[in-house]
């Protein structure tokens, strides 16, 4: 009874310990290393006419900068168009700035300070645009290439990404120009012409960019939004990219005999290419709460409190289930691991021949604790000693680094969004995506990939897809965003 006795106090003591520990780390967590601007002092937003810069958004969508996979599908008398539209719609900016277009299209603008000793700063949009998958042009509510303005927006393919924030930009820097604004530290606009087709033209500005010797303060680009309905927040968030997933295309070949399909042998090429894709997709990479996808869970758990703060403060006792339920749908979970999604198939040309050979294509969008050889190294340990061949369709675009939550450059761009979202809690982010920005890192400190506009999470659907269209709203934010970021940041 004794020995029973003690090992029932033994237990309860420990539970009590446990307790103890998980009230004090909840009672004192806090995310690190996360800056809130309050330290700096925002320019203001210069006037300008709303009207005429909604009816800019709707001139620059009606040019159909539009990359298709085949570049040599491109109009590329489009791109040209654009450029002289920019030139004659913004004339303060382009006596302010230099421009350089280069061969691909890409531009590059610069507004020289007057201090030499100050770190520049890059700002970036793209000017091309993904196509309307074809047949789908009568779903639209308003023709995809009309920039229709109506219920309080603008409408087209474009819109949102990337000429919002092109023609934001423009009509920020025209309105600084305009009432005299003279920057103290050298600004670039930087716009690459292929950003939806690979971003060879940010690859050539970046370089040029080095060989001038540039090294810029902070990039800013594309890539996160204030999200109204984040979750675990249920509201507001300014979600800061600070990383971007790389980025790789892995292809799987299976070599046979082939023959005709009325005598198959035991397995075909196509068999074997199925158990290797199955092997591959089996061992999926674990789930792991570092990185920016950790920071900007900390950061809402923090503002959330409750029970959610408590199992964020005490991952110890508590990270499988946190785990858990971050791996409950694809969209969360691919902030927390290297993802796998075999995407196309190659085999038979003819519907009863055994092909040769058949492959299948798998993409993988990179943690930046990762890298595209640990992908190959798993990939080949899944497959083991089937006979396949495995290789990379290109070159692989490794994670980016990631970016200081607390530097200077973080600071301003904080202190610009917050000015018109002071509820909103501020995290950073991982984008899962692809940006122009990951190019500019050898001339950076740092690189960011934010866009003030404010959208729920069903509203993050049309990016890309059908009855893409910027509010009102949203575009004017932005281009306060951009006057203020700019303003205050190389004034």
């Amino acid at each position: 009874m004794g020995k029973r006795r003690t090992i029932l106090l033994g237990g309860l003591a420990i539970v009590a310990v446990a307790a103890g520990v998980v009230g004090v780390r909840t009672a004192t967590f806090a995310p690190t290393d996360i800056a809130d601007g309050s330290d700096i002092r925002l320019a203001a937003a210069p006037k300008y006419d709303l009207d005429a810069a909604v009816a800019h958004l709707s001139a620059a969508a009606q040019i159909r900068t539009i990359s298709h996979q085949d570049p040599a599908e491109n109009e590329v008398a489009e791109w040209d168009r654009l450029h002289a539209w920019l030139a004659t719609t913004y004339p303060a900016t382009h006596r302010a700035m230099t421009r350089t277009i280069l061969p691909n299209r890409t531009l590059i603008y610069h507004w020289p300070g007057s201090d030499a000793a100050l770190a520049p700063i890059i700002v970036m949009a793209h000017q091309d645009v993904v196509p309307v998958t074809e047949g789908t042009e009568g779903d639209w509510k308003y023709p995809p290439f009309a920039g229709t303005i109506a219920e309080q927006a603008v409408w087209g393919r474009g819109t949102v990404d990337d000429k919002g924030s092109l023609v934001g930009l423009f009509e920020a820097i025209e309105a600084l120009a305009v009432q005299g604004f003279q920057p103290k530290r050298g600004i670039y606009l930087v716009s690459g012409h292929d950003e939806e087709a690979g971003g060879s033209g940010a690859v050539a500005a970046a370089a040029k960019l080095k060989a001038e010797g540039v090294k810029a303060l902070f990039t800013l680009d594309e890539g996160s939004v204030v999200l109204r309905d984040t979750p675990i927040i249920d509201g507001p968030a300014i979600l800061i990219g600070v990383a971007e997933k790389g980025y790789a295309t892995l292809k799987v070949t299976a070599n046979a005999p082939g023959g005709h399909s009325s005598m198959p042998p035991a397995e075909t090429g196509v068999t074997t290419l199925a158990r290797a894709v199955l092997a591959i997709t089996d061992k999926p990479f674990p789930t792991e709460m570092r990185g920016p996808g950790a920071g900007m869970v900390e950061a809402l758990a923090a503002h959330k409190g409750g029970t959610t703060k408590m199992a964020v403060a005490n991952q110890w006792l508590f990270g499988p289930l946190l785990k858990g339920q971050l791996s409950a749908s694809p969209s969360s979970a691919a902030a927390f691991h290297t993802t796998i999604a075999p995407t196309m198939l190659q085999g038979s040309p003819k519907e009863n021949v055994l092909p040769q050979s058949a492959n299948a294509l798998i993409n993988y969008r990179i943690a930046p604790w990762n890298s595209s050889a640990d992908v190959m190294a798993r990939a080949k340990a899944a497959v083991g000693e089937a006979p396949v061949e495995l290789s990379w369709v290109k070159q692989p675009n490794e994670p980016s680094r990631v970016s200081s939550s607390s530097s200077q450059g973080w600071k301003y761009i904080v202190a610009a969004a917050r000015a018109d979202a002071p509820d909103a809690v501020v995290a950073p982010y991982l984008v899962v995506a692809a940006t122009d920005s990951r190019s500019m890192e050898p001339i950076s400190q740092d690189v960011y990939r934010f866009m003030p506009m404010h959208f729920t999470l069903k509203q993050t659907a049309m990016i890309h897809g059908t009855n893409e269209h910027m509010t009102v709203d949203s575009f004017k934010r932005m281009i306060d965003f951009y006057a203020r970021l700019i303003a205050t940041s190389a004034g």
